[in-house]
Formats: C-alpha cells, sequence, structure tokens
C-alpha cells in the first residue's frame, strides 16, 4: 500500500485510489436491522477488508492477479441505524451512481435484505437480467412476522420484478413449506448442491446479463460458522470456490455480485471471514472483465 493513498481506513487489499480509473467498485452495506435470528452481520465487510491483507495477490485457480484489476473501496455505505426503508434507498441511490459510471458493483453485506435495492438498481440498466442466487435459505416470503422489510423476503421481491423464472436457486436447504412449493413450481431451484447443477445451468446463461448474489451461508457452519442463521448440511468451501470459477469462466455476462450475512462476532478463529475476503478475490478476478 503506497503512502500517498487518498483514501485512508481499512480497503480491501491492492485497491485503487483513483475511481474515475477503476473497473470494479467494492461497497459495504452495514446493515443488520431485520435479522429473523443473531445480528452482527453489520460488521461483516469492515472484517473481510481486514482479512483481505492476508491474501495472496495471486489467484493458481484463475492464472491471475489483483495486480491485473483495477478496483476500488468505496468504504461502508452511511446507512441510518434501525430505518430498514431509508437505508435501502441510500444503497440504491449509491449503485444508481455506480450504473451510471459504468462500474461493476461488488457489495458486502451485510443482511440479504440489502441485495434488493441492487437488483432493483441493475435491473433498470440490464432489463434481460437474470439472478443466481446461492445461499442456505430460499429467501422467499413476503414477510416474516408481519414484516415486508426483512431478509427472508429479497429473492421475492426480485422474482416478482424480473420475473421468477429469471431466479436459478443453489444450495437451498431451509424454508418454509410454502417458499418450497413455490420455488419448486416458479424458480429454476436446484436444493442442497450447487456446483453440478450450476454446470448444466450455465449454458442457458450465455450472452445474457446476471447478477450474482451470495449468502456465507451456503457454507456448512463447519466452514462458515461466522453467519446470522447457520444452517447444518452446506457445502464446502472448495464446492464454493468451483461454483464462482465455473460462472467466471460461462459466456454468462456478468454485470454486479455481492457477498452478504458475514457475521464476524461468531467465528472467533476467523475462519469465516478468511474465507469470505478470498472468494471476493475470485470474484473481483473471475468476473470482472
Amino acid at each position: 500500500m503506497r503512502l500517498d493513498q487518498k483514501y485512508s481506513g481499512n480497503v480491501f487489499i491492492l485497491s485503487s485510489d483513483n475511481y474515475e480509473e477503476s473497473k470494479a467498485v467494492i461497497y459495504g452495506m452495514p446493515m443488520d436491522y431485520t435479522v429473523s435470528f443473531r445480528p452482527g452481520s453489520r460488521f461483516g465487510p469492515g472484517r473481510i477488508r481486514e482479512a483481505s491483507v492476508g491474501l495472496e495477490e495471486y489467484s493458481p485457480y484463475l492464472d491471475k492477479s489483483l495486480e491485473e484489476v483495477t478496483y476500488f473501496d468505496a468504504g461502508d455505505l452511511l446507512l441510518p441505524f434501525g430505518n430498514a426503508a431509508r437505508s435501502l434507498d441510500v444503497i440504491q441511490e449509491y449503485v444508481a451512481g455506480l450504473m451510471k459510471d459504468d462500474k461493476f458493483p461488488v457489495g458486502l453485506g451485510g443482511e440479504h435484505l440489502v441485495s434488493w435495492p441492487v437488483i432493483q438498481e441493475v435491473y433498470k440498466k440490464y432489463p434481460d437480467l437474470a439472478i443466481i442466487h446461492i445461499d442456505a435459505h430460499a429467501d422467499l416470503r413476503e414477510d416474516y412476522e408481519g414484516e415486508p422489510l426483512s431478509h427472508s423476503t429479497p429473492l421475492l421481491k426480485a422474482a416478482k420484478l424480473i420475473g421468477s423464472k429469471n431466479i436459478y436457486q443453489f444450495g437451498i436447504r431451509s424454508g418454509s413449506r410454502e417458499e418450497w412449493a413455490y420455488a419448486r413450481e416458479n424458480i429454476n431451484f436446484y436444493p442442497y448442491e450447487v456446483a453440478e447443477p450450476l454446470r448444466k445451468v450455465l449454458p442457458e446463461l450465455a450472452g445474457r446479463p446476471v447478477y450474482v448474489t451470495i449468502d456465507i451461508d451456503v457454507l456448512d457452519p463447519s466452514c462458515a460458522p461466522g453467519t446470522g442463521t447457520a444452517e447444518i448440511g452446506g457445502i464446502t468451501t472448495k464446492e464454493l470456490l468451483e461454483a464462482i470459477h465455473l460462472i467466471a469462466g460461462s459466456e454468462a455476462n456478468i454485470i454486479g455480485c455481492d457477498l452478504v450475512e458475514v457475521a464476524p462476532i461468531y467465528d472467533p478463529t476467523e475462519q469465516t471471514q478468511i474465507a469470505a475476503s478470498k472468494l471476493i478475490r475470485e470474484m473481483l478476478l473471475g468476473f470482472v472483465k
């Protein structure tokens, strides 16, 4: 890190200080106040950045280095604590600016509801949008205990906006009976597994704009205990890396991504945020063209 960089504070490793020349922009969405179990994911973006300093810049998987991709770390958005509606507006306003500037958005959560305003904004620019959703939970509820602004609702909101057949879900292993029924009937739904069904589906998405949203809890808690709603029976970090590399190597037009629900307080070993930072590295190297 150069001493003359104009930014200060905690940034993802090798981030540029030049927004204008950067292809991608990393931004944090530190919101966790609609979660249904354990809070703490608002601290995820900062700890992912801290863990990134331990990364090698080079990815042997992709034979590519972070030195070959120019990206800017904008830090965390300033969200009004406890005000979900206004926080979502702030996120959407910020992403609107990224879309106007032709930047590739790389969002760090935060709970999964933060993906909803991002999806709304990228859909305005890419009306043929498809979503790859990798998660332990379906996130297809209308509301949670009467509250429609919940981290259990963003994918149903997205399905109603862009059409349910434009949603591709992988790794799901938890949800209500109603969510599973809706998913099986309406969504491109591939529960329990990620890499193998993804390999079969990706040819369908060739040439289409695709937004990728990953909830860290798709990983088994033995791999990533630092999350708010952990679910046993998940995939390994190796499979999630494989999934990212499959997407990166496909002919889909990846136009943005996020990684959410890292709650570092529940993982004193820091393996969750270490895994998350490496996943972000691979997405930067694989998705940003």
